[in-house]
């Protein structure tokens, strides 16, 4: 068994990873080469970096592991993500997985990290670690389980060719919410600088810088200004919708998320209006499949139609 440093700059490691993650996990939590390049640049201040497992040459497993030392607002430094691990079924039950998942833990405290999840980094392969698949005795016994306060996460879907607007989402007559419009990132990063200082702000950071488009936000605004915003993704989004796995929906494919309101807007009907819209941009988009992903509120968008497409369990592991 030979170990090899990861080359994200190098296309056949990205093809053999996509390869390796495809038939390990299945056709339902599928990516394509496109998705794996992308999740392979770190973001601004971030650091990223993974091992191949080679048997006689050939690529049978990986490991990615990433961390964010210089955005504590977003992360505290302590904390580490295994973004992904993956070894091929024919290969697995012989030490490669340890192996792997040892060395991304050695990286993940050399980075001075002290706590290790599975899973939610800032360009995630997935929320937390998929039930599907059935390994939680693997990462069990090496010394994972459940996070304190929340061990659970869905992603949920609805098929948006069928969405009506809910009478409980009728909009006050004072807000407006549409896509966000040219001249208006500034209004929008005050809202984000305001009520959602961490990861959601720096995300809209990360989307303007790379180029994303900027009608894919969705802003609510009041007589004050914006007091809420939602993201959404198409299938020509800069970000791959293939994080969001809606491969058993009906094509068009979207997704919407993150999704919220001014703290003390909250209670008024705003975020029902703000998802109502999101949505509506999406269904008139064309999208049929809609993944709305990584939630624990799956009561409030059945409310909106969507059911639970898929669970994760939210572990991790302190050093």
């Amino acid at each position: 068994m030979e170990f090899q440093t990861f080359d994200f700059a190098d296309s056949t490691h990205l093809a053999a990873a996509t390869a390796i993650w495809n038939v390990a996990c299945g056709p339902g939590l599928a990516i394509t080469e496109r998705a794996m390049r992308y999740n392979t640049r770190p973001v601004a201040g971030g650091v990223l970096a993974g091992r191949l497992a080679l048997q006689d040459g050939a690529p049978v497993g990986f490991v990615l592991a990433s961390a964010l030392p210089s955005e504590p607002s977003v992360s505290s430094p302590e904390v580490g993500w295994v973004d992904a691990i993956a070894v091929h079924p024919e290969r697995q039950r012989q030490g490669i997985g340890t192996a792997l998942l040892a060395w991304a833990e050695e990286w993940l405290a050399a980075q001075g990290c002290q706590q290790w999840r599975l899973g939610g980094g800032m360009r995630p392969f997935a929320a937390g670690l998929p039930v599907e698949l059935d390994s939680a005795e693997f990462f069990r016994r090496h010394g994972y389980s459940s996070r304190a306060g929340r061990d659970r996460a869905w992603d949920v879907a609805h098929d948006l060719t069928r969405y009506i607007t809910p009478d409980t989402a009728r909009k006050a007559a004072e807000i407006q919410a549409r896509p966000v419009a040219a001249g208006e990132e500034t209004a929008v990063m005050a809202f984000l600088r305001r009520e959602f200082p961490g990861r959601w702000r720096f995300e809209f950071e990360v989307h303007m810088q790379e180029g994303g488009r900027l009608s894919d936000y969705v802003a609510l605004w009041s007589p004050r200004g914006i007091d809420g915003c939602c993201v959404l993704t198409f299938e020509d989004s800069r970000r791959p919708l293939d994080r969001f796995f809606p491969h058993a929906l009906p094509r068009p494919w979207g997704q919407l998320g993150s999704i919220g309101v001014s703290a003390d807007s909250r209670g008024k009907g705003y975020g029902a209006a703000l998802l109502d819209a999101g949505l509506r941009c999406l269904r008139d988009a064309g999208v049929a499949g809609c993944v709305i992903d990584w939630t624990g509120i799956v009561d409030f968008y059945g409310r909106f139609g969507f059911t639970k497409h898929r669970e994760y369990a939210m572990w991790g592991k302190e050093r």
